[in-house]
């Protein structure tokens, strides 16, 4: 049978050339994206439980979420930087064993501080898993097959955030937070007998380098500095002056090895803009899911069951709508879909700041589903804006780096929704959250609106190229004409 016969020559190890399509480490990819998607929905659903069951504050609570998040942002590009100096199967191995045995330690925590180290220990093993989700899909067939195979883990993702606040309700109301943490293991013990049988054996794992370090070292205290001045300024609001660091850590970052590459990029694409609006609206569906995902659960007779169903909104019209994205910047052209869709999510969000007590869940979830509409209207085209700016040498690197603003995103939301706290208690501090959520929202329109018209790259020759945002972007990421959009720009 062919999956058995021996590599070809000159195919040793983890080399693009493969003998055949291994459609199987395909679908462990999709079911790494599926628990990755799930990990970062549901854990947001049980704080309350969490705070309730180790007797701390809900501040406190929140770095089950924050733990998680900051060695994600931290080590995104870092771990892209070592994986290309190691053995695909052999860091697959330890990066998913790794996730599940923190996973079981998180579930089993007797205390905080415990909770809060298992979750920066997974966190961190997280990123390597999203930096590999991609890689493990695309080199398992022929290039001419990535774009189906690609789909996969695009398709499974989203599907795990749709799911994912359903069973961790279910498991809230009937087992106990602590279950929410293993939930995960069987789709780790799947995605680990696979890459164990069918992942191409060669290279071998090997301690990071000291740039890479240094670059986490340097990403981790800045993004930590704003998390925390964040999340404390509700006691005191002198605890801001904890984020002022986080600007001459980053300018340092970006003058170095790891970091002026990102540099680079976003010069020449002239896509700094583009990346910051996708920050600004993750941080925005970040701080709106934390607030009302909190405001559901302290409203007696709400039960986790009952909140996850109406958050399910939020992701369900983000997949549906995310459908037709790809279509619209296709006739449109990226820029305007992408405009479009963030329009809508600000729209949605600013319909919920209103908030009140007698607002029932199905008066909540249509206007998330909205503002979820927006957000699968808008993902697509930004991708394809920055790709499509970017030269093919770079393509990578601005692949990192909108993953690096959306992570970012979605790690300074719930701190900014918690530093809302300043302006009051209860109902009045979820509906300033709001206001902080529907700004940022508005940032990211904003942003998206002043994008320079007539930014141009330069072509492998040395020759402009059209305008990457607002042509139509192709499935391969090259940007094509769009002569509407194109008139528009020149009248301007």
């Amino acid at each position: 049978m062919a999956a058995r016969q021996a590599p070809a020559a000159g195919g040793r190890g983890d080399g693009p050339a493969q003998p055949q399509d291994r459609w199987i480490l395909v679908v462990a990819a999709g079911l790494l994206s599926f628990v990755a998607m799930l990990d970062m929905n549901v854990v947001n659903l049980a704080l309350t439980d969490i705070a309730e069951g180790l007797h701390v504050s809900s501040t406190t609570a929140q770095w089950a979420v924050l733990g998680y998040q900051l060695p994600l942002v931290a080590l995104l590009l870092p771990a892209g930087r070592w994986l290309d100096q190691v053995g695909t199967r052999s860091a697959l191995l330890l990066a998913v064993s790794c996730f599940a045995l923190c996973s079981v330690l998180a579930a089993v925590a007797p205390w905080a501080g415990w909770l809060v180290a298992a979750r920066l220990a997974q966190g961190a093993f997280g990123a390597v898993l999203f930096v590999l989700m991609p890689v493990l899909a695309a080199t398992a067939v022929r290039p001419q097959l990535r774009g189906r195979a690609m789909s996969v883990p695009a398709t499974l993702g989203p599907l795990g955030a749709v799911t994912g606040p359903v069973i961790g309700g279910l498991l809230l109301d009937h087992v106990g937070w602590r279950a929410i943490f293993l939930v995960k293991l069987p789709v780790c013990l799947a995605a680990l007998v696979i890459a164990h049988r069918h992942a191409p054996r060669g290279g071998r794992l090997r301690l990071p380098d000291r740039g890479s370090l240094g670059d986490a070292a340097l990403i981790g205290s800045a993004v930590a500095a704003v998390l925390l001045g964040l999340t404390l300024a509700p006691d005191a609001p002198g605890w801001l002056l904890l984020a002022l660091p986080a600007a001459p850590l980053v300018a340092r970052w970006l003058r170095r090895p790891g970091g002026r590459p990102v540099a680079a990029v976003l010069r020449a694409s002239g896509t700094a803009a583009v990346n910051g609006s996708v920050l600004a609206l993750a941080a925005g569906f970040a701080a709106t899911h934390y607030l009302l995902a909190q405001h559901l659960r302290r409203n007696d007779g709400i039960s986790a069951t009952t909140t996850a169903l109406t958050m399910l909104a939020f992701p369900l019209g983000m997949v549906l709508a995310g459908r037709f994205g790809g279509r619209l910047a296709d006739r449109w052209g990226a820029r305007p879909t992408a405009l479009t869709g963030a329009t809508v999510t600000a729209t949605g969000l600013l319909l919920l700041v209103p908030l009140d007590t007698d607002w029932t869940p199905a008066d909540i979830s249509w206007r998330l589903a909205l503002a979820g509409a927006g957000m699968g209207f808008n993902g697509g085209p930004v991708q394809a804006m920055v790709m499509s700016a970017a030269a093919p040498k770079q393509l990578a690197t601005a692949g990192s780096a909108v993953q690096l603003a959306r992570s970012l995103g979605f790690a300074l939301g719930p701190a900014l929704a918690t530093a809302a706290a300043l302006v009051g208690t209860g109902t009045t501090a979820v509906r300033a959250g709001l206001v902080l959520a529907t700004l940022a929202a508005t940032t990211a329109v904003a942003l998206l609106a002043l994008h320079h018209r007539t930014n141009r790259t330069k072509s492998p020759t040395g020759s402009a190229s059209t305008d990457s945002t607002t042509g139509n972007d192709s499935a391969d990421g090259t940007a094509r004409t769009d002569s509407t959009d194109g008139a528009t720009s020149s009248r301007a």
